[in-house]
């Protein structure tokens, strides 16, 4: 069993996110050192700490026009847009992804996290494209496992500056914290300390592929092995291509540049200013169905934004 599921199970009056919270607070230790909230407890073991103290937060359910793709008793496959915040976090409460989950799917209130019932993975606020919500917690422990033993497929597109002097390659760059900045993720993290068991720093793996070509500015198909958080923004920008329109990882310059471009007509200046959010769109999603166990895959369109940039950039390209 979990760790956090374990010590919720022998304290039924904190939830799973309390554990959770605690364990990560490093509150709680396995055998005198701290441990991840998925470590598995073995029989022999001495767990001892303290629970850190359930914050009295009520989510609302709010009518939300999500655009589902699919649905049956196990899963929801939800076309998140753009703008979207997945789910509460501290200073905000309403108007995420889960609010508008528990108005349509009410029966996921207690699968998972307090505050990200039925969550499995996420996407950045400003990222469009496909996700997975569990809606019972056996397809939730189902389909974290497969995250976790990476049997999940994702496919990004993304617009970013420059053209790559080649057509494919692979980015394994380990991700972590940023050593200044803590808002933001870097691979330019520091190591773990000495006997420190979480790390701050985890290995990430991106594939690449051109998959067209403009002036000052490439589509890419990326292939995510690994799901660390901003993965694609930080991979894309650590090989100098910043995903367009990126404001934290992302170059105010390179923007500034395309807008200088002379060879970019008026068209293209117009639809790249108004451009407000990084050109990211989670396509294709792969994985077992907890309950069938077969293959499934389901995909979003780009969204109008994307498709517009696309559209002018590959116009002044073919002038």
């Amino acid at each position: 069993m979990r760790l956090d599921t374990f010590i919720a199970s022998h304290f039924p009056a904190n939830s799973r996110s309390q554990a959770c919270k605690s364990i990560r607070h490093g509150m709680i230790k396995v055998n005198g050192n701290t441990a991840k909230p998925a470590y598995r407890v073995s029989a022999g073991e001495t767990i001892q700490g303290s629970i850190l103290p359930a914050k009295q937060i009520r989510i609302e359910p709010e009518a939300m026009a999500l655009l589902t793709l699919y649905e049956d008793s196990d899963i929801i496959v939800i076309n998140k847009q753009p703008g979207i915040v997945i789910h509460p976090a501290v200073g905000h409460y309403s108007g995420t992804l889960v609010n508008g989950l528990l108005y349509c799917y009410p029966e996921i209130k207690n699968v998972g996290d307090d505050l990200r019932p039925g969550i499995v993975h996420r996407l950045d606020k400003d990222t469009s494209g496909v996700i997975v919500v569990a809606r019972n917690e056996a397809s939730l422990e189902v389909l974290a496992g497969q995250f976790k033993q990476r049997k999940v497929k994702k496919e990004y597109l993304a617009l970013v500056y420059g053209e790559p002097q080649v057509e494919s390659g692979t980015i394994k760059l380990p991700i972590g914290r940023h050593p200044s900045n803590r808002k933001k993720m870097s691979t330019r993290s520091k190591p773990p300390k000495k006997n420190q068991i979480m790390s701050r720093i985890r290995p990430a793996e991106t594939h690449w592929q051109v998959v067209e070509r403009f002036h000052g500015a490439s589509f890419l198909r990326l292939d995510l092995k690994t799901g660390r958080t901003h993965q694609a923004r930080v991979h894309c920008a650590a090989i100098h291509h910043p995903v367009i329109a990126d404001t934290v990882y992302g170059k105010t310059k390179l923007k500034e540049r395309l807008l200088k471009d002379k060879r970019s007509d008026d068209d293209s200046k117009h639809v790249l200013r108004l451009t407000s959010r990084q050109m990211l769109h989670a396509r294709r999603i792969s994985f077992t169905h907890p309950q069938t166990k077969k293959n499934v895959t389901f995909e979003c369109p780009l969204p109008e934004d994307m498709r517009k940039l696309l559209t002018v950039l590959k116009a002044n390209a073919e002038r």
